[in-house]
């Protein structure tokens, strides 16, 4: 991966938990690291398939002096998903500020924050038994797409299914759709559990009958225990009803811990 830098750009804001911080201002050091593809842009000396950084350096500053946050935390995060927003080029930021002049009665040459954002890809299982179970899928992609910094870039067709692990139920409707997000797999998860709540959707039995049904079932080649989102989703590899659809939209991409790719996951649970 390519990389454009602009380093230790300074700028008067007024970002602070102190009044005085607020009222007065101080002076920030700014460094961002970008990581994109430019080499058509150096092949055909065309600056539009790389990142004006004279430009970006401006627009960043303007987004840093708009609004007053009480965390350098919080300005930072910020930052990183602007840049990803204005170019869709980039990849992955990451973003360093000092403040030279915290206030904190001790002499320092700087406190300083660092974060990084990246583009990630998602894939997203959706599954309904009751009611209208068409609307209520369509209502989740829905509402999945209008999440800040989520996009919904492939969707599978949505199937007719018998039930998994619970068969004294009625037939599930199921699909997959693929997302491109700045969001990290836990704060995805959140909204996908807060999209289920809107749509009515009760957990009483394991594997019973919902209303709607929304899984992480890749993200990017993230392998995680979290309790919270288990990545890859343990039984993917298990669930026709999740590889059928999978496979229409994503066949080449690759499980991180089975070493196998959608279509060969398919392949291997048909036989």
């Amino acid at each position: 991966m390519d990389k454009v830098y602009l380093k230790d750009i300074e700028i008067f804001a007024n970002h602070g938990v102190f009044k005085e911080e607020k009222v007065l201002g101080q002076k920030f050091i700014l460094s961002l690291e970008l990581s994109l593809d430019f080499k058509e842009s150096a092949v055909n000396n065309d600056l539009t398939k790389s990142v004006h950084y004279g430009e970006l350096c401006h627009k960043v500053e303007k987004f840093f002096q708009e609004e007053s946050c009480d965390l350098i935390e919080t300005v930072v995060d910020k930052i990183a998903k602007f840049v990803l927003e204005e170019y869709k080029i980039v990849k992955e930021v990451k973003v360093l500020l000092k403040k030279p002049w915290a206030p904190i009665n001790r002499h320092l040459d700087y406190a300083a924050v660092e974060t990084s954002r990246k583009r990630s890809i998602a894939y997203i299982a959706l599954g309904s038994n009751i009611g209208d179970k068409k609307k209520y899928i369509e209502d989740a992609i829905v509402k999945i797409a209008k999440v800040k910094y989520v996009e919904v870039i492939k969707e599978a067709e949505i199937i007719d299914t018998k039930p998994w692990g619970y068969e004294e139920q009625d037939d599930f409707l199921n699909t997959v759709i693929g997302v491109e997000t700045l969001l990290t797999p836990q704060e995805l998860m959140k909204e996908l559990l807060s999209i289920e709540k809107e749509l009515d959707r009760v957990r009483e039995l394991r594997w019973g009958p919902r209303t709607i049904d929304l899984d992480i079932i890749l993200f990017d080649n993230i392998v995680s225990n979290d309790d919270f989102v288990i990545i890859p989703h343990p039984q993917m590899h298990l669930r026709e009803f999740v590889l059928e659809p999978l496979n229409q939209i994503a066949p080449y991409a690759l499980h991180p811990l089975m070493n196998k790719r959608v279509f060969e996951l398919l392949s291997d649970l048909k036989r």
